[in-house]
């Protein structure tokens, strides 16, 4: 191949990667106001393969905008709450006493949410650092030990995690072991004015176009 052929192939791929980038963003404007540095943020997060943290108060969305690029990729997505009550099990999975055909009893392994292509962690850091630790393993190994057994996860595999300012009642700040699993750290503010009026007018006046699946 010559230089110039080279150098065209490779404009062709910028240019269906540009369009990929737009189609992405107006299936996101279907149900997301605003928030276009956020979005391009998460984005960039996962197409170098890292998990992204994004921060900021409730009711902005967060929920909302990890999930609808879950089903931008069709991709299997599982969303965990994380309340100060969630137990490590409750994510990673756990055994059961399991009874065979042939009236034998074994230890079976019942998998855990984690066990998706994108995990949403709601509000990580309202659960205590036990069980945030839990996803240190799968975030960084991607895979699970139970018992000795290793079980590995289905690749791609995202976390996207949302946390509420550290200063509001009932949080856990994250340990510096599990912040260093994050690529990036994604600060969610409050929208503008003109933004603000287009959510509410929005929502209160009919049901929003359902997200269809790209890639």
């Amino acid at each position: 191949m010559s230089a110039v052929e080279s150098f065209k192939a490779e404009q062709e791929t910028v240019e269906q990667i540009r369009g990929c980038r737009d189609r992405i963003f107006a299936e996101l404007s279907k149900v997301i106001i605003g928030q276009r540095e956020v979005a391009e943020e998460l984005l960039l997060c996962l197409f170098s393969g890292g998990h992204c943290l994004i921060t900021g108060a409730p009711g902005l969305a967060k929920t909302l905008l990890v999930r609808s690029v879950a089903q931008i990729f069709h991709l299997k997505f599982q969303r965990i709450q994380f309340t100060p009550d969630l137990m490590p099990a409750d994510i990673t999975g756990t055994e059961i006493l399991e009874e065979t055909g042939e009236g034998h009893r074994k230890m079976q392994f019942v998998k855990g949410p984690i066990f998706a292509n994108v995990i949403l962690a709601d509000e990580i850091n309202r659960t205590p650092p036990k069980t945030q630790a839990a996803l240190l393993e799968a975030m960084q190994e991607h895979q699970v030990t139970a018992a000795g057994v290793r079980y590995p996860l289905e690749e791609p595999f995202f976390v996207l995690a949302t946390q509420n300012p550290i200063e509001m009642e009932g949080t856990y700040p994250l340990p510096e072991a599990q912040l260093d699993r994050f690529m990036f750290n994604v600060r969610i503010d409050y929208l503008p004015e003109d933004d603000e009026v287009a959510v509410v007018t929005q929502t209160t006046s009919k049901k929003p176009e359902p997200i269809q699946p790209l890639f």
